[in-house]
């Protein structure tokens, strides 16, 4: 345990959130002075998968947005002392809280079927399909080894309003891994009752990248943290003896292919964000598909195999990126110089932008779910423009109305997918043809569901490795026990864990919310499972 923090240099790799809120945690909790800390990131942006760029005139995008809800204990505590990205005298706790005390999530449209609403207030599970639910929140995660959800649940079980809403809510698939949708039923087994109109989700005020990666970025800038951009460290050396792990140096290649190396002296520390979920994504356009790339295209990924070589306590990466068609799911993001179709779908919905969620069109051959989020979306969003965000789970399947895979479509083509379902053709078609459609921009992601891959005990790396003595993992792929990955809470947690880890701050890690054990609340989601 470090004690002399105002010594130590600090390199975070990577700069996703779960590098930023380390960078908070180092100053503000460890002592490490700012300039001290060095964020090593290989694009020219941060953030990670808490995207959102673009403009009014060419469109915007955002790649996914993450789901939050009230107990992420660690990302609020985290936030509570960033100022936001409008006001500096209210933090971004601060505006989020209040942002959906006005705007409260209260879905009315979320399953349909044929263009019409469908009656969720049942999940429709049988007493079989109950049983086997409940029965999972007690089976110990070891004895789950890496089976998937299909191994332990009735086929019937896949065709109710419960799995249509999980899928696609969280973005479980069949095979993904039954112990993450096991830690998912215990750790948000309080959210269940109101899980089909999607109660109890909350969302940031405008699209994550701006609501909180800005606010972080403008804090470490502030106090001095160096934020070392188009730097990719493509290994990580280690003097690894029988009672002791140390890095000992980075191995770093700018944009133009010249080569580096980072010294870890004495006091020196390196903090590694393993895998990625956004890695190698591509973007389309309204006329181009966009191309699904490999693990070669991949720093992130090729970062942590070569690390994983090294020791087996460093992880399995192979688990969760060597299956791509597995893993990979499409989103797009549309823009519209027009109202008519947030229009159309405030009325259809009964939802205003910004609570309703997801909607998911069910006889949908990708699986398609749109998002209407409260407007503007972005800071630089006019008033006349609106835009909205969609994915498909199975885009490798042939669209119902545009016989292609959704991999292979343009956003234009995407598009007339949508209106199909949602019987909006003509509606949209003048529109459409006014030119009043800016862009609809998809993206191939091929690690997106890379995190819910079935895996066991030690393919994810301990955040601190036994004997680990200068150095930790981040981020979704580093272990976190009890909680949930594809959350940011996830993230910040891992970065809470290192900080408080490997430095003397007088706070422990705050417990992840431990709902499972409060009777009323099993009461309600048992009561809720059996409608």
């Amino acid at each position: 345990m470090n004690t002399h923090a105002e010594n130590a240099t600090v390199y975070l790799v990577g700069g996703g959130i779960a590098s930023l809120a380390a960078a908070v945690y180092l100053i503000k909790d460890a002592g490490v002075p700012g300039n001290n800390i060095h964020v090593l990131e290989q694009d020219d942006i941060l953030g990670g998968a808490c995207d959102g760029s673009g403009e009014p005139q060419k469109g915007f995008l955002v790649r996914g947005g993450r789901m939050h809800e009230k107990h992420y204990e660690c990302y609020w505590d985290l936030l509570s002392n960033i100022p936001s990205y409008d006001d500096p005298n209210v933090s971004v706790t601060e505006e989020s809280f209040e942002f959906n005390s006005r705007f409260v999530s209260n879905a009315q449209a979320r399953l349909l079927r044929d263009g019409r609403k469908l009656d969720v207030s049942s999940f429709g599970l049988s007493l079989a399909d109950q049983a086997d639910l409940l029965k999972l929140t007690f089976v110990s995660e070891h004895s789950l080894g890496d089976k998937r959800i299909e191994d332990w649940f009735s086929h019937e079980f896949f065709d109710t309003n419960f799995w249509y809403i999980w899928t696609t809510m969280f973005a479980f698939q069949k095979w993904s891994s039954l112990a993450e949708m096991r830690r998912y039923m215990k750790r948000f087994i309080h959210l269940v009752e109101g899980l089909h109109r999607l109660g109890g989700v909350l969302r940031t005020r405008y699209n994550q990248y701006h609501s909180v990666i800005v606010p972080l970025q403008r804090y470490l800038e502030k106090r001095g943290v160096h934020f070392d951009m188009h730097q990719q460290v493509v290994d990580v050396d280690f003097d690894i003896a029988a009672d002791a792990k140390t890095a000992t140096l980075l191995r770093v290649v700018d944009r133009d292919g010249k080569e580096d190396e980072i010294v870890l002296g004495d006091n020196h520390y390196v903090f590694i964000t393993n895998g990625s979920i956004t890695e190698s994504t591509d973007t389309g356009a309204w006329d181009r598909a966009p191309v699904l790339k490999d693990k070669s295209s991949s720093g992130a990924w090729t970062l942590w195999e070569r690390i994983a070589a090294k020791d087996k306590s460093f992880g399995n990466p192979g688990v969760f990126c060597d299956n791509i068609d597995l893993q990979k799911w499409y989103s797009f993001t549309a823009t519209l110089q027009d109202s008519t179709f947030h229009d159309y779908m405030e009325n259809f919905s009964g939802n205003t932008d910004g609570t309703g969620g997801l909607v998911t069109m069910t006889d949908s051959n990708w699986l398609m779910s749109i998002v209407i989020a409260r407007q503007p979306h972005f800071p630089n969003q006019p008033k006349d423009v609106k835009i909205f965000w969609g994915y498909g789970l199975y885009p490798d399947r042939k669209g119902n109305y545009v016989k292609k895979k959704m991999s292979e479509c343009t956003g234009a083509e995407i598009l007339e997918e949508l209106w199909y379902h949602l019987k909006v053709q003509d509606l949209m078609r003048p529109v459409v043809d006014a030119g009043k459609v800016i862009n609809c921009i998809p993206v191939a992601m091929p690690f997106i569901d890379s995190l819910f891959m079935p895996r066991k005990q030690g393919d994810r790396p301990l955040v601190i490795p036994d004997d680990a003595t200068n150095f930790a993992f981040l981020g979704q792929f580093a272990e976190a026990p009890k909680d949930c990955v594809f959350t940011v809470e996830y993230s910040v947690r891992t970065a809470m864990m290192a900080v408080y880890g490997h430095f003397e701050t007088g706070r422990e890690v705050i417990p992840v919310y431990d709902s499972i054990h409060n009777p009323l609340v099993l009461m309600k989601a048992a009561k809720a499972i059996s409608r």
